[in-house]
């Protein structure tokens, strides 16, 4: 597919890179002339939420679908995805959650026992971090006109007003903590998916981040936040770097890759910065309130591998720069789609 073939939807447009950014720009985006509450932002900030002012307070929203293969994977299943996913894209507008609405769509045949198992645990991740499965709706589709269960979550969440956090807050000199392991989800995906071993446990890291993030904010001093899901840390570092106007500089021996990942990702031909992570998130926090904000981390139930990664200059800007183990300096470039399909 050339950049600019738009005549029919390819995987792509849907993967996190710079394809699915072109298409939302060229594609999507222009169909919606009303695209955001006055006051409030939505589609045009392309951020992890859309925010809706009332009062003194903003309501934050985030949509996600989730079409995970397999449905059951070491480390969770499609509902603790799911509400990880969409609990997480609220936290990172600096919200609190405090509700969840879940379409189903179920293909005809689909094991009632999976399917409790799997509401089970969408149910079980949600409530991990207090938030209400309020409403929802529930389609069968025909045999083989779905792959098995697709599902659709709203997430809500509530912040002072003018307090959201967005993509472009970062300033030069922050900091840039990663709260969690790199590329587990993708590669536990992916190892499942192909009955692949490589003589270790490979586990997904899914799952929910508020309390992590919410230690942050209780710190101070956090100006941005994403989590690297599709297009894995590469893409996400790269959309920040963009649309903050600075350069990110990371350091490779900082990197917080398990070496069975690093393995893996070596004998698939993948590279672990472009693997998507499902229970991490990327902060950008200012220079002097970074270590205090690392330590907070820490002390959270998911934030015991947080790392400082490198940090933001105003140079070269757009542009994500790592500082290799040999001493050289190497382009991070935002991945055209990701690696692995269908892993969340």
């Amino acid at each position: 597919m050339s950049d600019d073939d738009f005549s029919r939807v390819e995987l792509a447009h849907g993967a996190g890179g710079r394809a699915m950014t072109k298409f939302l720009k060229e594609i999507v985006f222009p169909c919606f002339q009303l695209n955001k509450i006055d006051g409030g932002i939505g589609l045009p900030s392309a951020d992890d939420g859309a925010t809706i002012p009332l009062g003194d307070r903003e309501l934050v929203i985030s949509t996600d679908s989730h079409t995970v293969t397999p449905l059951f994977f070491a480390g969770g299943d499609i509902g603790r995805l799911a509400a990880a996913g969409t609990i997480n894209d609220v936290a990172m507008m600096g919200a609190r959650p405090i509700v969840m609405t879940c379409a189903l769509l179920i293909e005809e045949g689909f094991s009632i026992t999976n399917l409790h198992r799997i509401l089970r645990s969408l149910a079980a991740t949600a409530l991990e971090e207090r938030v209400a499965v309020i409403a929802g709706d529930t389609k069968v589709m025909p045999r083989n006109t779905i792959d098995k269960l697709v599902i659709c979550t709203t997430g809500v969440g509530i912040i002072e007003q003018g307090k959201a956090i967005v993509d472009s807050g970062i300033q030069p000199g922050d900091k840039i903590i990663i709260t969690g392991s790199i590329g587990d989800h993708g590669i536990a995906i992916l190892a499942e998916r192909d009955g692949l071993t490589f003589g270790t446990e490979l586990k997904s890291d899914t799952a929910p981040l508020w309390s992590t993030v919410k230690a942050c904010l209780e710190v101070g001093g956090v100006h941005a936040m994403k989590d690297p899901t599709r297009g894995g840390v590469a893409s996400a570092l790269n959309e920040l770097a963009t649309k903050s106007g600075v350069s990110i500089w990371i350091e490779e021996e900082k990197l917080p890759i398990r070496r069975e990942v690093q393995a893996a990702s070596q004998m698939l031909g993948l590279d672990p910065l472009q693997v998507t992570c499902e229970g991490a998130a990327i902060i950008a926090v200012e220079r002097e309130k970074a270590d205090t904000v690392l330590d907070a981390i820490q002390k959270t139930r998911y934030g015991v591998n947080a790392k400082i990664l490198g940090e933001a200059k105003e140079d070269r800007q757009g542009l994500v720069l790592m500082k290799t183990k040999v001493g050289g300096t190497r382009i991070i470039q935002q991945p055209w789609a990701e690696a692995i399909p269908r892993v969340c």
